[in-house]
């Protein structure tokens, strides 16, 4: 896997993220609400390892090269 240079979601951020992003959508199912749609959010931002709001921010949780 080749790094990319806009990534900026590491390690212990990214398991997290994809973890809560899971467990929103389960809620969400388990309810029947569209709200559980939320947590594509922060599953997507794990999966691609890039968060938008990051970077304005000129945030990263990755590991530096």
């Amino acid at each position: 896997m080749t790094e990319n240079a806009a990534c900026n979601v590491g390690g212990a951020d990214r398991v997290l993220r994809i973890a809560v992003g899971l467990a929103i959508l389960a809620v969400g199912a388990y309810f029947r609400s569209w709200w559980g749609l939320v947590g594509l959010a922060p599953l997507l931002t794990g999966l691609f390892r890039c968060c938008p709001a990051y970077i304005p921010l000129g945030w990263s949780t990755a590991a530096k090269k």
